[in-house]
C-alpha cells in the first residue's frame, strides 16, 4: 500500500491551512465584523447580507490556494 492515498494528500492540504488562514486575516476580520452586526441578538443571518464581505474572503481563499499550491517561484 502505498503512501500517497487520498488521507496523505489531504493531511498535506491541511497543513497549509494554517499559512493561508493568514494571508487572508483582514478579509476574514470584515467577514466575520459584518456577521456579527447582523445578528444582534437573537437575530439569525440572513442570505446575502454579507454577500459581498463572504466574496472577497472566497478569492483571498482561492488565490492564496492558488499560490500555495504553485509555489512562491511558479511564475518566473
Amino acid at each position: 500500500m502505498s503512501g500517497s492515498n487520498v488521507w496523505s494528500r489531504s493531511r498535506e492540504k491541511l497543513k497549509l491551512f494554517p499559512e493561508i488562514f493568514a494571508q487572508c486575516a483582514d478579509e476574514a476580520a470584515i467577514y466575520g465584523k459584518c456577521v456579527s452586526d447582523t445578528t444582534t441578538g437573537k437575530q439569525e443571518l440572513k442570505k446575502d447580507l454579507c454577500a459581498r464581505e463572504f466574496e472577497a474572503l472566497k478569492m483571498c481563499f482561492r488565490n492564496a490556494v492558488s499560490g500555495a499550491v504553485q509555489g512562491p517561484c511558479s511564475g518566473v
